[in-house]
């Protein structure tokens, strides 16, 4: 006979349940909207990229102003550049003589055509405040040799450009083939004269007719003899006369204002060293009261007197 226990097994461990539970996250869409720190829903794009908050959109406005002002200040500024340029644009040249005391009118064709023919050689110069007049005054000089400096002055037309000339002044003159010819104190030889005739004329005793192409020659003793006038004047002795002696063209003689004796020069020599050595044979002359018919100062380091 089978007897069964009255003990009972012991029961199976029960699991606990506790009265909390572990929820399963659930799987995150990637493609969902996400948040992020310091992020609002406001700040939110559409997938067009259009901006969602109003903040946003005056922000993009404000960009936009920005950006058409930047292009109105660089269209103003090219507007201004272009004015002052077109302001400094010389389109015509207009000239005037500089000298209220010119005897005749000048003809300004000419030199119009020589200030336009230097201009389309360096047409960067047609602005006036590149143009380079050192230049400009040697191009025409070199054409028209009366012209001393060419000056640009100011003018009330845009499109013009006032040129003034500084005309030569003549201390002596020559003819020389039934042509006149003129020098300045500077010793340039020219042949266009705007003012009165110069006092001192070149009376030629020579007996030599000047030949073709002996122009360079006799320009040579104009030039000569307008330095020696002109430093004779510094040296406050006046030339009223300039005579070229028989049978040379190398020579000359000057007759000096109150001074009795002629001065003998030679056009191979100095000019300013001549008038130094003439300058002071006078002045001893002077001091011991002694009178001569002449004063030769052709040779270096002596002067004689007879």
């Amino acid at each position: 006979m089978i007897q069964f226990s009255s003990k009972k097994k012991p029961d199976a461990p029960r699991r606990r349940q506790s009265s909390e539970y572990v929820r399963t996250p659930a799987a995150v869409d990637t493609s969902a909207q996400q948040f992020r720190r310091n992020q609002t829903m406001s700040g939110v794009r559409r997938p067009d990229g259009e901006p969602v908050s109003e903040r946003a959109r005056m922000h993009k406005l404000a960009q936009s102003r920005r950006k058409v002002g930047s292009i109105f200040v660089l269209v103003f500024i090219t507007i201004i550049l272009l004015a002052v340029l077109m302001s400094q644009f010389t389109a015509k040249v207009i000239v005037t003589g500089s000298s209220a005391s010119l005897t005749r009118a000048i003809e300004p064709g000419q030199y119009e055509t020589l200030i336009n023919d230097y201009l389309g050689l360096h047409p960067v110069e047609r602005l006036r405040f590149a143009l380079d007049e050192d230049a400009l005054s040697a191009f025409i000089s070199a054409e028209l040799p009366e012209v001393a400096t060419v000056e640009l002055t100011s003018t009330d037309n845009i499109v013009e450009a006032n040129f003034t000339l500084t005309l030569r002044k003549p201390v002596a003159g020559w003819q020389i083939n039934s042509r006149q010819y003129y020098v300045d104190t500077n010793g340039v030889v020219f042949q266009s004269n705007y003012y009165e005739n110069p006092g001192v004329q070149i009376i030629d005793q020579s007996g030599i007719s000047p030949e073709q192409g002996s122009t360079v020659a006799s320009a040579r003793l104009l030039s000569f003899v307008g330095r020696v006038v002109s430093l004779s004047e510094q040296g406050s002795y006046n030339v009223t006369e300039a005579i070229l002696p028989s049978g040379t063209t190398r020579q000359i003689e000057i007759r000096l204002k109150d001074v009795q004796p002629l001065v003998k020069l030679s056009i191979d020599r100095g000019a300013g060293e001549q008038v130094e050595d003439m300058v002071r044979a006078l002045n001893y002359l002077k001091s011991q009261s002694k009178g001569a018919q002449y004063i030769d100062v052709r040779v270096s380091g002596r002067a004689v007197y007879l």
